[in-house]
């Protein structure tokens, strides 16, 4: 298993485009006051998932079937809290794993 951390800034709203497995992604991540962290996931420029709400060490993806390779998760490094922009990049870290997380 490949594991990556995704380089975020410390924006409430924020569109990343990196390579993950061989698959050009870009994530939509968007910080709402009060409601939490959401995120949309394309592939190839096609939406796999749209506003799905970020938990931390719980995966995005979470079906295979969806046609995207591996699975993304937030991990709080100092607590068990779901993100929030202003910890993205030293207490929120974005990872991408090569493998699915779930089926």
């Amino acid at each position: 298993m490949t594991s990556l951390v995704i380089n975020l800034s410390v924006l409430s709203h924020q569109s990343v485009q990196v390579s993950l497995g061989g698959q050009n992604v870009r994530l939509v991540i968007d910080t709402k006051q009060g409601a939490g962290t959401f995120m949309d996931i394309y592939k190839d420029g096609g939406p796999v998932i749209l506003g799905m709400q970020c938990r931390n060490r719980t995966p995005l993806v979470q079906l295979a079937y969806l046609g995207f390779v591996g699975d993304l998760a937030f991990y709080d490094m100092q607590g068990a809290e779901d993100p929030d922009y202003t910890g993205f990049g030293h207490r929120f870290i974005l990872v991408w794993d090569s493998e699915a997380l779930l089926q």
